[in-house]
């Protein structure tokens, strides 16, 4: 189970206020929004957001309630805007949520709400989304670009936890059966830590999937060091790879089933100009 929680600022910024002090006050997700997209979401088996409903005013302010709701055609918008996913909305028995009816006591800033979503119970392969907003509130004005959670699950079937080993040549930091984790860019694309120097930069893997025979297939993989990363943490230190990286368990023109896959084609590999010999690897138990 991963949780997920949402952090919170009292200083928000809301584009139809110049003069933030000047405002009566406005309720709103902080965090949340397009701008916030990708840290909605939900990847885990069961994942959980604990996320806030905040009432963000400079004057004392009196108990508010606050309304959520669902609203699939916020789902429709992002899909005819963003076309390369296309999200079904998620069905209700897939997700749990504490509360629609919140209130934020006298003198209080905000109030918290639980999301859990069960991943497990979802078709893989299928991407959803689970729109919620602030419907309506009893005080302050309802924010312009910080009043929709876009929570969702990318239909990816290789997304989700692993087990982790990592191996760097000469040893250093080396580890084995540590948990781990491939989160999706969109269904046939996911992004996967590798551990060495700042253990923040991340590869970026393509894949093809067929059906053949009724049976899912995948194949044409490919792995690339993201590009941002590669500028902002190895080029800004001096660093470079001068081989790789590269999947040595992966043979290129072949098909492997989901089992072939998460057993064994995971594996990066690079060496850096300094001689470092890396290696990441993300398996299934």
């Amino acid at each position: 189970m991963t949780l997920i929680t949402i952090v919170f600022s009292s200083c928000l910024k809301d584009s139809r206020y110049v003069n933030f002090p000047a405002a009566t006050g406005f309720v709103n997700f902080p965090q949340s929004g397009l701008a916030a997209f990708g840290s909605d979401a939900m990847t885990s088996d069961t994942s959980v957001a604990k996320f806030a409903v905040s009432y963000a005013t400079t004057n004392a302010n009196p108990a508010i309630s606050v309304t959520l709701a669902v609203d699939p055609s916020l789902m429709a918008a992002y899909n005819a805007a963003n076309p390369g996913i296309v999200y079904q909305i998620m069905p209700a028995s897939a997700y749990k949520l504490s509360t629609t009816s919140v209130n934020i006591a006298a003198g209080a800033q905000y109030s918290f709400v639980t999301l859990t979503v069960y991943k497990n119970t979802l078709d893989p392969t299928v991407s959803y989304m689970l729109p919620i907003k602030i419907a309506s509130a009893t005080g302050g004005t309802i924010s312009a670009n910080q009043s929709v959670h876009y929570f969702h699950v990318i239909g990816n079937d290789f997304a989700g936890a692993y087990l982790y080993d990592y191996t760097r040549i000469p040893a250093a930091g080396n580890f084995v059966g540590h948990p781990g984790v491939l989160l999706p860019d969109s269904p046939t694309q996911l992004e996967g830590i590798s551990s060495y120097f700042a253990a923040t930069e991340r590869y970026i893997i393509n894949f093809t999937k067929t059906t053949v025979g009724g049976v899912a297939m995948y194949s044409n993989f490919t792995v690339i060091m993201n590009p941002s990363d590669y500028q902002s943490i190895f080029v800004a230190n001096g660093l470079a790879i001068t081989t790789g990286p590269t999947l040595p368990n992966y043979t290129a023109g072949t098909s492997y089933t989901y089992n072939q896959v998460v057993h064994g084609i995971f594996k990066m590999h690079y060496i850096t100009a300094s001689g470092r010999d890396v290696t990441d690897y993300y398996y299934k138990p």
